[in-house]
């Protein structure tokens, strides 16, 4: 006789495979979803710090009375002011930058940050343009390195101005241009442009005198701003605008170059204690993994 499996044998070995395929199934599928799910917190977590990396990289060289927060109809505030609750209404962040790039040169600094206060060459009263020495500089490269940066808006020359902001000296949101649209020309960023020599600089006719000089101060090309997009409050865009010049009338809405730092923000959020910058940003993943709930990595820096 040949032996066989019975029909009860064959039906119990069937059940017993299927149950473990079953159970591999699912296991597969939950190691599947939980790598998923690792990668995605991985590449947001890399996302989030390379973006709050980008933004303390250009805070580091603010002018920091300069940096304010608008809300979405463009008002203006400093963040040292008492009505902001942080994070709010308030959305954009805003600054004028030190040109630091002009800065570095060699033997020689674009521009030294000093003015010779003993200098003949030194003469708030010049006619037609009153003058500032400023000792050990060499604006030809400046001019070069500026003029590459900002294709050709910024070149000292009139019209295209930077800015001169004195160290050292008490100044308010107004100062810098932010307040008023129809008066852009704050009385802090002075508009220069090159004088005599390589190491002289001239303030133009349409800015206000200052009534005071200091021996320190720092030269700007650019403001900048971090905006997010007001489409949807959990899930926007976070764009840096540059390139653009409050002391010439110039905002980031009609004249600054637009890049975006991050997609799908759910969170962006700042505030100022004393001169230090705390900022926190969180980004999301859209669901795209498909495992169920939004993935979120938020993360915090701080800006001296």
């Amino acid at each position: 006789m040949k032996k066989a499996f019975t029909m009860l044998e064959l039906v119990m070995v069937m059940v017993i495979m299927g149950i473990v395929a079953s159970i591999g199934a699912e296991i597969i599928a939950s190691m599947y979803s939980n790598y998923l799910r690792s990668r995605t917190i991985n590449r947001l977590e890399s996302q989030t710090e390379i973006t709050l990396e980008q933004i303390a990289k250009r805070l580091q060289y603010r002018i920091k009375e300069s940096v304010i927060t608008r809300n979405n109809l463009g008002n203006p505030l400093s963040l040292s002011d008492s009505s902001i609750a942080a994070g709010g209404t308030f959305n954009v962040l805003e600054w004028i930058g030190a040109s630091n790039e002009s800065f570095l040169g060699t033997p020689r600094p674009g521009w030294s940050g000093f003015i010779d206060l003993d200098s003949n060459d030194t003469n708030r009263n010049a006619v037609p343009r009153p003058t500032l020495k400023t000792s050990e500089s060499n604006l030809t490269d400046a001019i070069s390195t500026i003029s590459a940066l900002t294709n050709g808006n910024i070149t000292l020359t009139a019209t295209n101005e930077a800015a001169l902001v004195f160290k050292g000296m008490a100044y308010s949101v107004a100062d810098f241009g932010w307040g008023n649209p129809n008066n852009f020309d704050g009385t802090a960023t002075i508009k220069v442009r090159t004088g005599a020599s390589i190491d002289i600089l001239e303030i133009s006719n349409d800015a206000n005198p200052p009534t005071e000089i200091t021996e320190q101060y720092t030269l700007a090309h650019t403001a900048y701003a971090i905006v997010p997009s007001a489409t949807n409050s959990t899930d926007f865009n976070l764009t840096l605008y540059y390139n653009y010049q409050p002391w010439l009338g110039r905002n980031y809405n009609a004249h600054g170059k637009p890049s975006v730092l991050a997609e799908h923000v759910s969170l962006f959020r700042f505030r100022q204690d004393e001169s230090i910058l705390r900022l926190k940003l969180c980004l999301h993943d859209a669901n795209q993994t498909g495992v169920g709930d939004l993935i979120v990595v938020c993360k915090e820096k701080v800006v001296y």
